[in-house]
């Protein structure tokens, strides 16, 4: 008799945490998005986690950051690393003072179209970070140097 219901409890409780998951990068999402529309620079950057990071690749993920703001995004997800993003996060990579490697573990990746139309036609972005959390929060590694 004991057996179903500790089955069941396991079941009800992994349920209630994937459904905390979901919740949880929901609210990341609009954040983000809101921040990315009204050219919000402190609340996007307040994301990029820059412990340990390559001072120069902080001023580059910030710029990267900035291109985007106050256009429109017409789809923002969270996705699941494939394997050849999981190879990729943790490989060392060539920066510009060296080999940098990511000083958190990517968990998602976060993948941001954005489209632009005027008058001499429509042009379409896709812009993708890895993203880990750290303390319970979404937040954007900038590589630094391999340790």
């Amino acid at each position: 008799m004991r057996s179903p219901l500790i089955v069941l409890s396991i079941l009800l409780l992994l349920r209630l945490c994937a459904r905390a998951a979901t919740e949880q990068e929901k609210a990341f999402i609009e954040k983000y998005k809101a921040a990315l529309e009204t050219k919000d620079a402190a609340t996007l950057q307040s994301y990029l986690y820059t412990t340990g990071a390559d001072p120069m690749i902080i001023g580059f993920y910030k710029m990267m950051q900035s291109n985007g703001e106050g256009d429109k995004v017409s789809k923002i997800d969270l996705v699941d690393l494939t394997p050849d993003d999981v190879k990729k996060a943790t490989e060392p990579q060539d920066g510009p003072s060296g080999k940098v490697c990511l000083n958190l573990k990517p968990t998602k990746k976060l993948v941001i179209m954005i489209e632009k139309k005027d008058e001499n036609g429509s042009s379409t972005n896709t812009t993708e970070n890895f993203i880990a959390e750290k303390d319970g929060k979404f937040v954007i590694p900038v590589p630094g140097p391999c340790k």
